[in-house]
């Protein structure tokens, strides 16, 4: 039987990053490829008394059905620390719980887009998202970058050149794939643009808990006077990525047809595991925890770095890399022409396994001299050693 696809489906490819996590299963292999938390900062004792005293105290409320916002007691806990900590749930906010940050992103354009709507985001952005937009079938729209981020100038031109722009999708705070933070002076600019011209701005913020170094940024949900923020957070990087909690803040009227579209698409998210996030804030100290993460990462990065600093002296005038104050990755980039995928290919012969940096274009057919690394995956030792190795690989294609 011939089977026939719909045309929002058809046209998606798996997620470059997907295919490439194959190979970290490879044995020797060393994965910068990946975006996972270390494994070492699961909160693995806790996770498992707590989830014992849900069994033996609370077993039917946590295997039964929920509400679609959320586990109540959860959604308080989670507004009072974007209230404290983001200023990211304002009074005419509310706070849903959602399936992982990227069920956030995904409904966020399901309830704002027809198809052939534009949808502007970073250029390069997460793929996550850029393929949930393509799935709508809007028209996806890159806009540029440099050293600081979104360019504000670049935004406002596109929105002027663009034909029904309804949002503006960013990652401002350790981007991914980057590990750019956007400067404030950008952001309040940013967003004056948007209320201007009608346009609202999906906010992604999966690593704000994670900075190591520097200060932070105010959110640009901090900014919203207009109700044109929506706020998408995550567990996945501070508790653990496989119980796929998230949370989106956002205007009353949005949450509420947010909450209409998760209804059809899951009904509401993991019990169990809500009660289980929401029992570790109340019993455990939260901030410990992140501040052990941001340690953690703030080392490796280092290491990172130093490791790319020493094994590139020779060809440093040809790449760079980003110096990231936190999050998980940081950006290679190579001059123009360079072909990575084919560099890939040839440094999984080396094992060690990168993400070319055309996998998180908004147009998958523009060629992008760069590729996508991540610390918090690999061990210190494969860090110290996949360094090396691709620095020299770097130096054998640039000489």
């Amino acid at each position: 039987m011939t089977h026939n696809f719909s045309d929002r489906i058809s046209g998606l490819k798996p997620s470059a990053i997907r295919e490439i996590l194959k190979y970290g299963s490879t044995p020797g292999m060393i994965a910068f490829s990946a975006g996972n938390p270390a494994p070492e900062s699961f909160p693995v004792a806790d996770m498992e008394r707590i989830s014992k005293e849900i069994f033996e105290t609370m077993s039917t409320e946590a295997l039964q059905y929920g509400i679609t916002e959320g586990y109540t007691p959860l959604r308080e806990k989670v507004r009072a620390r974007l209230v404290s900590k983001f200023a990211a749930a304002t009074d005419g906010d509310d706070v849903i719980i959602v399936s992982g940050g990227q069920q956030g992103i995904e409904l966020s354009c399901k309830v704002l887009c027809n198809e052939g709507d534009t949808v502007l985001c970073e250029d390069p952005s997460f793929i996550g998202a850029l393929n949930a937009f393509r799935s709508y079938n809007v028209n996806l729209v890159g806009v540029k970058t440099d050293e600081k981020g979104l360019i504000p100038e670049a935004f406002e031109e596109a929105v002027k050149r663009e034909k029904n722009v309804r949002f503006l999708y960013t990652i401002p705070t350790f981007q991914n794939p980057t590990g750019i933070t956007l400067p404030f002076e950008r952001r309040k600019e940013i967003y004056r643009i948007a209320v201007r011209y009608g346009v609202m701005i999906l906010e992604d913020n999966p690593y704000g808990e994670l900075r190591f170094k520097g200060e932070d940024v105010p959110t640009f949900k901090s900014l919203d006077k207009d109700g044109a923020v929506i706020y998408c957070g995550s567990f996945s990087k501070v508790l653990s990525a496989g119980i796929r909690l998230g949370f989106v803040s956002s205007p009353k009227d949005v949450s509420q047809k947010l909450v209409v579209a998760k209804q059809v698409s899951d009904v509401h998210t993991n019990q169990f595991f809500q009660i289980l996030a929401n029992k570790f804030l109340e019993e455990c100290d939260f901030d410990a925890h992140v501040a052990s993460i941001r340690k953690l990462y703030g080392r490796k990065a280092a290491l990172m770095r130093e490791g790319l600093t020493a094994s590139t002296v020779s060809v440093k005038d040809k790449v760079t890399f980003t110096d990231p104050d936190g999050g998980l990755f940081m950006w290679a980039t190579l001059p123009s022409g360079f072909d990575v995928p084919e560099f890939a290919k040839k440094l999984l012969e080396k094992k060690v396994a990168i993400v070319p940096g055309v996998a998180f274009a908004a147009d998958p057919k523009k060629p992008v001299a760069a590729f996508r690394l991540n610390y918090s995956t690999p061990s210190d030792d494969q860090i110290i050693k996949g360094t090396a190795l691709l620095g020299e690989a770097l130096c054998e294609e640039l000489k």
